[in-house]
């Protein structure tokens, strides 16, 4: 599988002169052959652009949860190599725009995430939330929709792999597996009803998010509109910290997607 970068020098001009360096705010890993499954991981990093400092935040903070999905880049990219399926994934931290919403949405560019408030978004004007969007969440849904047009004849599921954190607002989750939908729930509901015996993992559906806390975005407006099967994946990430962990969550994972979809016709039916 070979990794290749696209939009990698996406820039917007100041008012005042020079230019805001963005980076590589997206990646594309393509697959050859003719994949049936999509893979997107919005929330694999926590980069945040030279040009934004520290946006307020702490180190602690900027590699936090509340930055990017920990772990959940390795599971995507350990599964994309055993099912041969081509990966996109964010090059650019969540706070900063988050690839998973709208861009009307307020978590898009969120002032406040769990406990920490974000300064740097606080103090945006229009022009520069529009500029977030033009640099970061367009080139990143034209990369998806572009993995689809290309691998479309063969494509069947997408599925967007996320983690989530043991503990949220100090609350302990006993859930360690959260399998999600949005507008279309058929694989979702197919994967709950053969969930593999062992290894054995408290799964459960739409937990501990789902549609309803906006989570579904690029499912719906990517996988739906285009009749694709999908599925967003979320798994507990003190599970996925080290690399051995996260290649054996893949290796959980993919027997899993490959035996849900084996229900599935090549139209998609069940």
């Amino acid at each position: 599988m070979d990794r290749v970068e696209i939009f990698p020098q996406s820039t917007l001009t100041e008012s005042q002169g020079g230019t805001l360096d963005f980076g590589t705010v997206v990646h594309t890993d393509r697959a050859d052959g003719r994949p049936k499954v999509l893979l997107v991981c919005e929330h694999a990093s926590c980069r945040i652009p030279a040009f934004l400092g520290d946006m307020g935040l702490t180190a602690e903070a900027r590699e936090s949860h509340i930055a990017w999905d920990p772990g959940a880049l390795g599971v995507a990219q350990q599964m994309a190599g055993l099912i041969s399926a081509p990966l996109v994934h964010g090059g650019v931290s969540r706070l900063v725009y988050d690839c998973n919403r709208p861009p009307e949405a307020p978590g898009a560019m969120p002032l406040k995430s769990e406990q920490y408030d974000i300064p740097a978004n606080a103090l945006m004007t229009p022009e520069e939330r529009q500029s977030r969007v033009e640099n970061i969440y367009a080139p990143f849904t034209r990369a998806v929709s572009g993995q689809i047009a290309q691998h479309r004849p063969s494509l069947q599921l997408m599925v967007t792999v996320h983690s989530f954190t043991p503990v949220f607002h100090g609350r302990q989750r006993s859930v360690e597996l959260g399998i999600l939908h949005g507008r279309d729930d058929r694989f979702a509901v197919a994967m709950m009803g053969v969930v593999p015996a062992q290894p054995s993992f408290v799964t459960r559906l739409n937990e501990p998010y789902s549609a309803a806390d906006g989570v579904a975005h690029t499912l719906d407006a990517q996988a739906y509109p285009n009749g694709l099967l999908n599925v967003m994946i979320e798994v507990r990430n003190d599970l996925i910290r080290t690399p051995d962990e996260q290649q054996a969550m893949a290796e959980y994972l993919v027997p899993w997607i490959d035996h849900t979809l084996s229900g599935f016709g090549e139209g998609g039916a069940a």
